[in-house]
Formats: C-alpha cells, sequence, structure tokens
C-alpha cells in the first residue's frame, strides 16, 4: 500500500505532485491503472468501500488510485483495495475564485494524464469531478448521467433515486459488466490508532454509545436540547458511557450539549475532539456498542464496523442515506413532506426534525441495545435450566401483548439491506 504524499503547496495546484517512482514503474509492466473519484464527504466515502471491494475483485493486479478530498479521504488510509490515495487541493468555493478554480481543475487534468490512467470511475456528481477525468483523456470513463453530466463520460449510468448510494456506486460496476457481491460493510483500523484508543478509553460496566449531533447542514440537525434529554436518558437508565469526536467546528457544540445536561451526566460524556484524529476516530467508534446520531458522515463510519446504529432522520431520505448493513434503527419524522431531501428550502423553519420525540429515540436506543447484549451486568446473567428442580414457570403476556403477538405473521418478510 502506498501512503499518498501531500506535496502540494499551492490549493490551486498550480504544480502538481509529480507521479512517484512506483506509478512509473508500474506503467512499464503494463498494469491497468485505474482511476476512482470520490472526493468531498466523510459519509459518501465510506459508503463507497463496497465498491472499492468489488473493482479490486475483478482487477486484483491493477493499480487503484482514489481521488479524494482533505480530511475526508483519510476515512480510506487503511482501505487495502486501493494503492494511493490522491488527494485533490482546490480552492475554497468563495467569490471572485472562478479563475483559480479553472486553473485548478487545468493543472489537476494535465497531472492526472502524465499517469496515463486506462479507466476511471467518477462516483462523485459533480461537474468538476466529470471534467477533469475527461480533461485528463482517460479513454474508459464511467459516471452518472445527471444534471446533463452525461456525455462527458464513455458510459454514463442513470440513477435510481430508489437505491441507497451504496447500491448506485455498485450500479457503475453493473453498468460496465462487472459482477459485484452483496456489497457488505467493512473496515479497518491502524494499529498505531487502536492503541491510542485503547489507553484513552475509560474502564466501564455499562455500555459505550458514540452519539454524532453534528452535520455540516443545520436542516438534518435535531435540537441539541433533545439530544441532551436523551443522552441523560440513557445514562441514568443504562449506567451507559457517552462519546464524542468530532472536527474543530464541532466542539462548541459538544461544549453547549454537555452543558445542557446537568453535572453528574457531564461525567460520563467522554469528548476526544481535539485528542483524536479521523483515523483515530474510527478505532474508537469501532470500540463502541451503538450508535446515535443524525444524517452524518460519523454514523456511516460507524455502520462501517458493523456497530448498531439509530439514526434520527427528518429531510433526507433513510432508503438512500441510511446506515448501510449494519443493526439499526430509524427515528423518522412523520411529516407528509418528509423526506424531500432538501430540494427546496422548508418553508416552515425544518420542523420535521423539531417534531421528533425523545422518547421515540431512547426506546430506539433501549431495543438495539437490548438485542445485542451490550447491557450493564449482561456478563454477570447465568441461563437457568428450566427442566430441572421443582419449580413451575408459566409465560405471560399482558393483553396488549398478547393482542399484538396475534396480529404479527409467523414469517416475517426479509428487511430491505439497508
Amino acid at each position: 500500500m502506498i501512503a499518498a504524499k501531500d506535496t502540494t503547496e499551492d490549493p490551486a495546484v498550480t504544480t502538481p505532485p509529480r507521479a512517484d517512482a512506483s506509478a512509473v514503474a508500474s506503467r512499464r509492466v503494463g498494469r491497468p491503472r485505474i482511476l476512482v473519484v470520490r472526493n468531498r464527504f466523510i459519509g459518501d466515502t465510506v459508503l463507497a468501500i463496497p465498491f472499492l471491494r468489488n473493482l479490486r475483485r475483478h482487477f486484483p493486479d491493477a493499480v487503484i488510485d482514489v481521488l479524494v478530498d482533505r480530511g475526508s479521504g483519510e476515512v480510506l488510509a487503511d482501505c487495502p483495495y486501493k494503492d494511493e490515495l490522491i488527494t485533490w487541493h482546490r480552492p475554497t468555493c468563495e467569490r471572485g475564485l472562478m479563475p483559480r478554480g479553472i486553473a485548478n481543475i487545468l493543472a489537476t487534468a494535465r497531472w492526472l494524464r502524465s499517469r496515463r490512467y486506462d479507466r476511471a470511475y467518477v462516483l462523485k456528481r459533480s461537474f468538476s469531478s466529470a471534467v477533469v477525468c475527461a480533461m485528463a483523456r482517460i479513454p474508459h470513463r464511467v459516471g452518472f448521467a445527471s444534471e446533463g453530466r452525461g456525455f462527458l463520460f464513455s458510459r454514463a449510468v442513470r440513477i435510481d433515486e430508489s437505491r441507497h448510494e451504496a447500491e448506485l456506486f455498485l450500479d457503475l460496476l453493473r453498468a460496465d459488466g462487472i459482477e459485484v457481491d452483496d456489497g457488505h460493510n467493512e473496515n479497518w483500523v491502524a494499529a498505531e490508532a487502536a492503541r491510542s484508543v485503547a489507553r484513552a478509553l475509560p474502564q466501564g460496566r455499562g455500555p459505550r454509545v458514540f452519539v454524532a449531533p453534528c452535520s455540516t447542514n443545520p436542516s438534518k440537525q435535531w435540537p441539541l436540547d433533545r439530544f441532551a434529554s436523551a443522552i441523560a436518558a440513557i445514562v441514568q437508565a443504562r449506567d451507559a458511557d457517552i462519546f464524542l469526536c468530532g472536527g474543530p467546528t464541532d466542539r462548541a457544540t459538544h461544549a453547549t450539549l454537555m452543558s445542557m445536561v446537568g453535572p453528574k451526566v457531564a461525567e460520563r460524556i467522554h469528548d476526544y475532539s481535539e485528542a483524536f484524529g479521523l483515523r483515530e476516530t474510527a478505532a474508537l467508534l469501532s470500540r463502541m456498542d451503538l450508535c446515535l446520531g443524525i444524517d452524518t458522515g460519523l454514523v456511516h463510519l460507524a455502520a462501517s464496523f458493523g456497530v448498531p446504529v439509530v439514526a434520527v432522520f427528518g429531510p433526507m431520505d433513510p432508503a438512500r442515506w441510511g446506515p448501510w448493513k449494519t443493526p439499526h434503527a430509524l427515528v423518522r419524522a412523520s411529516r407528509s413532506c418528509s423526506p424531500c431531501n432538501l430540494r427546496v428550502p422548508c418553508p416552515i423553519n425544518d420542523v420535521c426534525m423539531r417534531d421528533i420525540d425523545i422518547r421515540d429515540v431512547v426506546a430506539a436506543v433501549d431495543g438495539l441495545l437490548a438485542s445485542s447484549g451490550a447491557m450493564p451486568g449482561a456478563a454477570d446473567i447465568r441461563p437457568i435450566d428450566l427442566t430441572q428442580g421443582e419449580r413451575v414457570y408459566e409465560i405471560t403476556f399482558s393483553p396488549a401483548t398478547k393482542k399484538a403477538a396475534a396480529d404479527e405473521p409467523a414469517t416475517k418478510p426479509l428487511a430491505q439491506a439497508h
């Protein structure tokens, strides 16, 4: 595995980094060279892992490089299915920077052309991502036929809005005649990151619950006072330890949240935002019993480790963006306008998120913790052999439970896997 080096000083990439020696050598021996473009958000980048696994399975000897953004691309640092992470340094989106943006695309395309890729798979639906591969003269380019960008690809794939984002990525391979597996989730932890987390984790008997309350989009936020009430209920009822971790912009939100729960509950909240980077955050999530959060990247990162997830959804469609291939519970807004997928500004100030009841969220957490066995004192519970002794045991139903059991079909259909 080749670690990408950040050799670009100017964020406009007017002088892109040169191809490293291993890339030049691989061209000489004729190995296929493939570029995957999955820049921007953490969650979307994590959801590309099943795609990368299936691509590697079909092209076991190929050089597979992934073009990522600064920060979010680090979630693929330990992925064994890629050769190199290439960081796309782009100017910030500000007024007056259009010339710099064009120069950035031109310079990046020239540098990618020097690496002589044979194929490109563009998982990011943006004009810049599509055009940079076309300008790099990569002969075979596969991407999504959305917003009039289909002409930039050799093979353009229509988007089925009813499918999960991870499945849509796999659709690019299917359209290219490549067989895919079941799309299962997976992720990896670097040894040093695992050691850092192991040293930092407090000792406790209760379940470990990671809370992800922050989003870059305010419309997806659940009110902080409700998060605080839910956390207090989980700590008090389940003797849980609560864990937070995020970027610099999340620290103020975490501090506000801790100020809302009271001193006793705050003692059970551990915020590692200043201590851990993204790789350590991944290692921390891999040690959790449950993740509670909104539609945000860290929820997808937790799901990639198979951690059970309680996800609070309002405007976004969980069929498209819900936790992928992990035990989960969705707590959704009941408004008829939800999900709107943020296609239009909300005329009533994101009321769908404010409609979600604290009791429903806490009940979902309790249910998943119970089903996973992550409950206080679970290790001390001993089975009782009902065939021995003289005691008589009887199973009873409350009227409500009995009716629910009678109404429930004997065989349940399999839930949609996402």
